[in-house]
């Protein structure tokens, strides 16, 4: 996508497609008032007050809804510039009707993808990582996904970065005025109060980045792949814990050729759970494919589900045991055929549910553990983790570069880096990147 600022008024269905009860339009621009007037015929409403309307059609005349317009005044709107919402009926004559009529009037065009909140960026009302928490937002699926999003959206995140740069560049004017005016008479320890500076920031970025990626496990979902020997009740269990049948179970070894998928909500946490196939030695090119993607799914995954077959336990898959690590969580399967004794694991029947509220709870203590939202916010987006590595690389240099002009040229690029990730430097390169995620309207 590539989103050519311009002066054009845009506007797009900012609400749902598809017949609803009521679907918003939203004009932003120099002409989004003139296009009110086109439609209506009417004095422009009192600014933030819903204002009920006729809706026209600027060259038949026909009447293409009644229903309510407000008026945003820039540069207090969503994207400084003045906005108009319109308010109408969701049918889909309707929603045709004034698309068309906007569209054939002067300077005002169909919006793309995330070109509101775009010129939002752009009008100073919000930061990149503020975007991207809008994105977040819209996308959310669980209360945890909520709650990391409009942390990141109120600026929570931005301010982190924000304050790093501008300790960074404070460290920058003095270690540059020591260089540029060496004969003047400068305040003693410049030097050594920049090594400090640099120090403290080198260590709050390290921590930052330290966190084990939770941030993004819990923008993405946390990935759980059930592995094990075929027949071990894998399907069965990935039905009881998705309440549907999602997988098909069969007696008949093999079954499950392929990865099935579900997305689940634990304690308010996103859940990837992936059924795989049974490990084995491959009956057949297909098995063995199938195979093959579950073992890629398992070293690839947060946390690994291994479930043996309680029926010929203590016997163990060797397969499946390769593939068990700190990461995983072993449980015993078809309990109700265990012999009598001792078992070390958590044995459950994914038949009958016993020992399921067990496993359910230690499911949701892993989840938590890994997706929990800290005081601090955390890091969401590659791009972020990316500019902090190479800002912290830049940090870790400076001490031990030989020369003032390196020095000096470090600390640039790290203030460089730490400015891409809120758009405080030129960051075209990205901006496509980060709004495509957005919906038109948005």
């Amino acid at each position: 996508m590539n989103i050519l600022s311009d002066d054009q008024t845009i506007f797009a269905l900012a609400s749902g497609v598809g017949k609803a009860g009521i679907a918003v339009f939203r004009i932003s621009g120099g002409a989004a008032t003139e296009a009110l007037r086109a439609l209506t015929k009417k004095a422009l409403p009192e600014p933030r007050r819903a204002t009920r309307v006729q809706l026209l059609d600027p060259k038949s005349k026909d009447i293409l809804d009644h229903g309510l317009a407000i008026f945003f005044p820039g540069p207090a709107s969503f994207t400084g510039e003045d906005v108009i919402e319109l308010h109408v009926h969701g049918g889909r004559a309707v929603i045709a009707g004034i698309t068309d009529a906007l569209a054939k009037l002067d300077d005002v065009r169909l919006a793309e993808a995330g070109e509101f909140t775009r010129r939002a960026f752009e009008n100073n009302k919000l930061d990149l990582t503020a975007a991207e928490g809008l994105a977040d937002l819209i996308n959310a699926e669980t209360s945890a996904q909520r709650r990391q999003a409009q942390r990141q959206l109120q600026g929570d995140l931005g301010l982190i970065y924000d304050d790093w740069r501008d300790r960074l560049l404070k460290a920058i004017a003095l270690f540059e005025a020591e260089i540029d005016f060496s004969d003047e008479d400068l305040p003693p320890g410049l030097q050594q109060q920049v090594a400090e500076q640099i120090a403290e920031l080198t260590s709050e970025i390290s921590a930052h980045l330290d966190d084990a990626g939770q941030g993004q496990i819990l923008r993405h979902g946390l990935y759980i792949t059930i592995i094990g020997p075929p027949n071990a009740g894998k399907s069965s269990l990935l039905n009881r814990l998705s309440r549907r049948d999602v997988a098909i179970v069969s007696e008949t070894a093999g079954t499950t050729r392929d990865v099935i998928e579900v997305h689940l909500e634990l304690e308010g946490y996103p859940v990837i759970l992936a059924d795989t196939a049974g490990l084995r030695e491959a009956a057949d090119d297909i098995e063995s494919e199938g195979v093959r993607r579950a073992q890629e799914r398992a070293l690839s995954a947060d946390l690994n589900l291994a479930v043996f077959d309680g029926a010929v336990w203590p016997k163990q898959d060797s397969h499946t045991l390769k593939l068990i690590d700190e990461d995983a969580l072993v449980v015993i399967n078809k309990s109700d055929l265990l012999e009598k004794g001792e078992v070390d694991y958590l044995a459950i029947s994914a038949e009958t549910g016993e020992g399921f509220d067990i496993l359910l709870e230690k499911l949701k203590k892993e989840v938590e553990q890994r997706c929990h939202l800290s005081a601090s916010p955390a890091l969401t987006r590659t791009r972020h983790r990316t500019a902090l590595e190479k800002c912290l690389e830049n940090l870790v240099r400076f001490p031990s570069a030989t020369k003032s002009e390196l020095k000096a040229e470090d600390l640039r690029q790290a203030a460089r880096c730490l400015g891409r990730i809120t758009g405080r430097v030129d960051v075209e390169e990205v901006l496509d990147i980060i709004f495509k995620e957005f919906c038109i309207g948005k």
